[in-house]
C-alpha cells in the first residue's frame, strides 16, 4: 500500500514538473541579443567616428532588402497562424502555415545571397563593408536555424498524435524563434539600409 502510495506521489509529482524548455529558449535568445547588441554598438561606434558614412563605393541599395523584409515580417504573422490552427487541434493547417513560413524564409535567404552577389564589394573592402556583412551574415545564419526547425516541426508533425492542442511546445519555441529572428532583422534593415541614407 504504501508503494503505491509512493508511485502515485511521484507520478503527481511528473505531471506537474514545469517544462522549461521554453524557458531555456528565452535564456537563450537573451544571449543572443547581447551579441547582436554588440554588432549594433560597434556599428554605431564606427559611424559616428565616420565622415562619409557609408564610405564611397560602398552604398547599399533599398529595393530588394526592401522586399526581403517585406516578406521576412510577413512570415511572422504566417507563422503565428500555425500556431493558432494547432491550439484549435488542426495538424494539417499548422503544418499547411508553417511550409509557407518555410518558403517565405528560403525566399528571404536566397535574395540576401542574390544581393551579396550584386553589390560590387566584399567583406575586406572597409569598416562599413565589414560591419555589413558580419551583421546581415551572422543574421541570415539564424534565419537558416529558424528554417531547419520549422522543417523539423513539419516533418515530426508526421506522427500521428506527436503535435495537439495540448501538446505543442516545439511549435511555439519554433515560432518564437521566428519572430525573434524577424525583430533583429527590423532593427539591421533600419540600421544598415534607412539611416545610411540620411
Amino acid at each position: 500500500m504504501a508503494i503505491a502510495t509512493s508511485t502515485s506521489v511521484e507520478h503527481h509529482h511528473e505531471e506537474h514538473h514545469p517544462d522549461l524548455r521554453v524557458l531555456g529558449l528565452l535564456v537563450f535568445l537573451v544571449s543572443e541579443s547581447l551579441m547582436f547588441g554588440g554588432f549594433f554598438a560597434t556599428y554605431l561606434f564606427f559611424r559616428g567616428g565616420a565622415e562619409v558614412w557609408p564610405p564611397e563605393g560602398t552604398e547599399v541599395e533599398l529595393l530588394l532588402p526592401a522586399i526581403n523584409t517585406i516578406i521576412l515580417v510577413s512570415s511572422s504573422f504566417v507563422i503565428h497562424l500555425g500556431d493558432a490552427a494547432i491550439k484549435k487541434n488542426d495538424v494539417q493547417g499548422m503544418r499547411k502555415w508553417y511550409k509557407i513560413t518555410a518558403v517565405m524564409g528560403a525566399i528571404f535567404l536566397l535574395g540576401q545571397i542574390i544581393e551579396y552577389m550584386s553589390l560590387g564589394y566584399g567583406l575586406t573592402t572597409n569598416v562599413f563593408a565589414n560591419c555589413f556583412y558580419l551583421m546581415t551574415g551572422f543574421h541570415g545564419l539564424h534565419v537558416f536555424v529558424g528554417l531547419l526547425l520549422i522543417l523539423g516541426v513539419v516533418w515530426r508533425s508526421r506522427r500521428p498524435g506527436h503535435y495537439s492542442a495540448t501538446k505543442h511546445t516545439g511549435i511555439e519555441m519554433a515560432e518564437i524563434y521566428w519572430h525573434f529572428v524577424d525583430i533583429i532583422w527590423i532593427v539591421l534593415f533600419t540600421l544598415l539600409y534607412i539611416l545610411t541614407r540620411f
